[in-house]
């Protein structure tokens, strides 16, 4: 059986994350001949899915940081538990929507929750399971929030938490990233689609040799 692959792609509001493993999802399944499996965090399982709904809804005091890490963590284990494992186990590209790093981001550098904690929640809830490639997709955060703006629906309880909360998270993601260069690639999402889409494309080919 062929090794499964695990991607996921993170990045700020209106990154364009979404059209982008989308359109990854489409090249693999036409060109490699393997099972991909396209999800997202929070979510991916009905689950995932309820507890979405409370994360992503409602004002945006609704919940603490604290209490968002937690229900993340919640959403992320029933993923793994039921879509991400197995699927990995049956060799497929498994592209995620966000996963951990997201939380490490938003709850950890965005919304000061203790990096210790973060890191702990971390350990026990992902275990072993870890991205073969995390895709951080980053533009100027005037510019994410111009785009995430325009669009229907999406995530507005985060967008609305103010310019100075999303400047965290830019700078968040692109530490990981220095963090961990083994594992993340930086993708410059100002440029067009096609662009983007390219680059990404790039990336699977050095890293992954897909």
């Amino acid at each position: 059986m062929s090794q499964g692959y695990f991607i996921t792609f993170e990045g700020g509001e209106g990154s364009g994350k979404s059209t982008q493993i989308r359109r990854l999802a489409e090249r693999l399944t036409a060109s490699s001949g393997r099972e991909v499996v396209l999800t997202r965090e929070p979510g991916g399982t009905p689950g995932g899915e309820e507890i979405r709904a409370l994360i992503l809804n409602g004002a945006v005091d609704r919940w603490s940081p604290v209490s968002e890490a937690l229900l993340m963590s919640a959403a992320r284990r029933d993923h793994l538990e039921r879509v991400i494992r197995p699927a990995l186990a049956r060799g497929a590209v498994v592209l995620c929507d966000r996963f951990a790093d997201s939380t490490r981001a938003y709850q950890g550098q965005g919304g000061a929750v203790d990096a210790e904690f973060i890191a702990a929640l971390e350990r026990h809830v992902v275990e072993d399971t870890r991205p073969h490639l995390t895709l951080i997709l980053d533009l100027p955060v005037a510019e994410g929030l111009a785009r995430a703006g325009a669009r229907a629906g999406g995530e507005e309880r985060f967008e609305s938490k103010g310019q100075a909360f999303h400047e965290r998270l830019r700078a968040a993601y692109l530490a990981i990233a220095k963090a961990e260069p083994e594992r993340c690639q930086v993708i410059d999402a100002a440029q067009s689609q096609d662009a983007v889409a390219a680059a990404i494309e790039a990336a699977l080919a050095e890293r992954l040799g897909l």
